[in-house]
């Protein structure tokens, strides 16, 4: 999905949040963008509306990629002391 192009819309956000494996506030990304909006990292830390609110307005602050399987999702990039790698072989096993 070209997801800056045709953005997930509010029930697409749900479902990968409903499915994912990380901690919700981990779909945000904390960079210069989010930053420069002034938005607190707090606010969003195991708050699914606040996550959906943010992503819908600004879908360019979505981490990615986010990777979907059979219902589970996962960041995929590393967490932690878990490697993108293994974190993505998990997923597809």
């Amino acid at each position: 999905m070209r997801y800056l192009k045709e953005p997930p819309d509010e029930a697409t956000l749900r479902a990968i949040i409903d499915g994912l494996e990380d901690p919700v506030e981990n779909l945000v990304r904390k960079d210069a963008q989010f930053n420069k909006l002034g938005l607190n990292e707090a606010d969003y830390v195991g708050n699914v509306d606040a996550v959906v609110e943010v992503l819908l307005q600004y879908p360019r602050l979505m981490q990615r990629p986010v990777i979907v399987r059979d219902g589970r999702a996962i960041i995929g990039r590393p967490l932690g002391d878990a490697k993108a790698k293994d974190r993505l072989a998990a997923i597809f096993s």
